[in-house]
Order: structure tokens, then sequence, then C-alpha cells
């Protein structure tokens, strides 16, 4: 939850490091962020940033996906998790938007909320008995305008020193696929990770809203979106069938990311050895 005694937005935006933001008092320490010439990675400090990541997501997820919201709101993405997670944003320096952001939950967020969100769209008991300290990625978006690759890099960066700084082994999250060509790529990209991707069936998670698989037709020249694509570079692994979200109109696969697993390329590049 956000505190009162949080510093203001704009100082916020001035520091090259971040605290988490549902308590008063650092646990351990700063963690510096990366920077590049055009583009500042930092933590949402107070309730208005938190308000633009929001108001980013709605843009990207209606323009994109053509999702509705339960929100109420008709110009933010916003729900029950918002206030139990910290909000990694990216702003562009020139003109101090927002133009990029995640969402984290830790485990003790989840414990206190009673479930993931990922919870909504799979059962997930031989995860969660195995992996009781997983974390979970949610609401990932970059603004169209600067979807040049340094955004992201720089949020999986972020997103990689905060996961040390927590003691975070593992990291869960759903990527989405656009339900807008009837399921055809998302069908299709299933067929393709369960061979190559997929989970120890010991850590397999089942869609609570399956997708009819076996009437959908098929397209081999199908491929991951940039967002899945890269997860999977770096070393995720796809957890079961992709589940329906019939608010954002996606087929949701439910992923795992085991940090001491990640391609060395990329844990040189994140600043992780």
């Amino acid at each position: 939850m956000m505190h009162a005694s949080r510093r203001s937005s704009s100082a916020a935006r001035e520091t090259p490091a971040f605290l988490p933001a549902w308590i008063s008092v650092p646990e351990d320490g700063l963690v510096s962020m990366p920077q590049s010439d055009g583009y500042r990675v930092s933590l949402a400090e107070a309730a208005d940033e938190v308000m633009q990541a929001q108001r980013l997501r709605r843009h990207v997820f209606s323009a994109e996906y053509g999702a509705s919201f339960a929100s109420g709101s008709i110009e933010l993405d916003r729900d029950e998790f918002d206030d139990m997670c910290d909000h990694i944003i990216v702003r562009c320096k020139q003109t101090s938007e927002v133009v990029g952001t995640y969402r984290v939950l830790l485990p003790q967020s989840a414990a206190r909320l009673g479930r993931y969100y990922s919870q909504d769209q799979f059962f997930m008991s031989r995860l969660q008995r195995q992996l009781p300290g997983a974390a979970e990625l949610g609401r990932s978006c970059v603004h169209p305008d600067h979807r040049n690759g340094a955004v992201i890099m720089m949020l999986w960066s972020a997103i990689a020193r905060y996961m040390r700084w927590k003691k975070c082994t593992h990291v869960i999250g759903c990527a989405s696929v656009s339900m807008r060509d009837g399921g055809v790529q998302a069908a299709s990209l299933w067929d393709r990770f369960r061979e190559e991707a997929l989970i120890d069936p010991i850590l397999e998670a089942y869609p609570k809203h399956p997708l009819p698989l076996r009437a959908i037709e098929r397209d081999s020249t199908c491929s991951p979106p940039p967002l899945m694509r890269g997860y999977l570079r770096v070393g995720a692994r796809v957890c079961g069938e992709p589940s329906w979200d019939p608010d954002f109109n996606t087929a949701d696969f439910l992923m795992l990311l085991d940090l001491s697993h990640i391609d060395p390329r990329y844990a040189r590049h994140f600043g992780l050895t």
C-alpha cells in the first residue's frame, strides 16, 4: 500500500535507486537501477506514478486486445492487486512520459491477498507446493512508439536486480496472445511449446478456462509475441495449456523462470554476474 510519508514523484524521478512501495523503510539498502541516454527506470514511489502506469496499461490493452475493464474508470486499468504490488516504470527522459511498466507481486503480498493474479486463470496447486516463494510478474506493456528494445531490456534488468535483492529465486506470470484470430496463434504456439519449452510435470498448471484446442486450426508460421519470445530466450518454461481470459480477449500462457538458470548472456547483460 502507499504511505503518506513517501517522497513526491518529482523527487522519486531524480534518484537512481528505488525502495519497496509498500513499506516506509528499506529492508537492506537501496538497489541501483540501469540507466540509458534516453530512458530512466525506477520504482513508482507515489500514487500518481502508479496512475501513470495504469493509464499506459489501459491505452495499450484497449488498442491491442480490445480489453474490457471492470474497474469502472474510463482512463485507468486498475484492480485489487495494484496496491499490493511494486510497479517498475520506465520514463522517456525527453518527455517524462511513462512508456513501459511491469508490476511485481511478492510471495508475502500474495499470501496477504490470498492468491496470485494468475490463479484467476489457472489451477496452480502443484507449482505452489514446490515453489511457495515465487514472485509474480504482470501487467507488462510498452508504449508502441517506444518498442525499440531498449525499454524492455531496461525493465528486465530492473526486474532481475530487484529479484536478487528480494532473494526471489523463481518468477511466474502470464504471457498473453490475442484471441482476435479465433485462437489460431495460441493453439499453434501450444503445439510448439509442448515439444520445446514445457515445464517438468511436477510444476504443471491447468487452465480454468481451457481453449478447445482440437477444434482450432493451426498455422505453422505463427511466432510468439515479442514479450513471450523474450521470456523464452532468457530461459522461461511454459507451465501448461493456455487459459482464455474473456476480459482481455487473450489466451494466457503461465510461464515460470528459474533465475538461477537464466541464459548466461542475459545474466551478464542484466548485471547478475
